[in-house]
């Protein structure tokens, strides 16, 4: 918790984001958050030790609302001022980021996804992959295998500004914005790599194949 004689607006600031900024945005946020557990930080990572403020971190499962059809599957945590001894209300809040992704039906392999991926921003943060910084707008990275787990074509991901949930978005604490992760084909990948990957962007969203993230699509490439 931030060191401060009173934190109340920190828990103001989370309950924010929670109970009034998500549900505007998101509609209903399914049963409740799915939170980051020792077991992924030790089995996924290697990692022996945490800080124990991580656990608290998860995913929420929102359904299809009147305006969105598909899945959203978004982080609540990342946000957080932990740092911070008093509210910064024009300056960046925690990491100033949440991730989020978009499927077209309900996909364990997407909150299995987007916990892992919460988890790696906070050891990123924390420095425990050396001078790696934590993951931006533009990054990519090839999965090694389907995201799905199954046979999709899909083995690599791009992480994009939300186009659908354009920010900044304002706390109590601070400002932050909408990671969202974009699924590719290998082939997608490297068009990226000699195009340019906001041109790739802009190809997937003109096919329909970004921003959410269906497995069993073929690749535009």
């Amino acid at each position: 918790m931030p060191q401060s004689p009173d934190s109340s607006w920190f828990e103001a600031a989370w309950a924010q984001r929670e109970e009034q900024l998500y549900p505007a945005l998101f509609g209903d946020l399914g049963p409740g958050i799915y939170p980051l557990d020792m077991t992924l930080f030790s089995e996924v990572f290697g990692q022996t030790a945490v800080d124990p403020r991580w656990l608290s971190h998860g995913v929420f499962e929102s359904p299809p609302t009147a305006t969105r059809s598909s899945w959203l599957y978004v982080t609540s945590g990342l946000s957080n001022a932990w740092e911070d001894a008093q509210p910064e209300a024009d300056g960046e809040s925690g990491m100033g980021q949440e991730l989020l992704l978009e499927t077209p039906e309900q996909a364990p392999w997407a909150l299995r996804l987007l916990r892992k991926f919460c988890a790696y921003q906070l050891l990123l943060a924390a420095g425990r992959f050396g001078e790696q910084p934590p993951l931006d707008e533009w990054d990519r990275m090839r999965t090694g295998q389907p995201i799905d787990g199954g046979d999709s074509l899909l083995q690599a991901l791009l992480f994009i500004p939300a186009p659908a949930f354009a920010g900044p978005h304002q706390l109590l604490s601070g400002r932050f914005e909408f990671l969202q992760i974009v699924g590719l084909t290998l082939d997608e990948h490297a068009w990226g790599q000699s195009a340019g990957y906001p041109a790739l962007q802009q190809r997937l969203a003109q096919t329909g194949a970004s921003p959410v993230m269906d497995p069993a699509r073929a690749s535009v490439c």
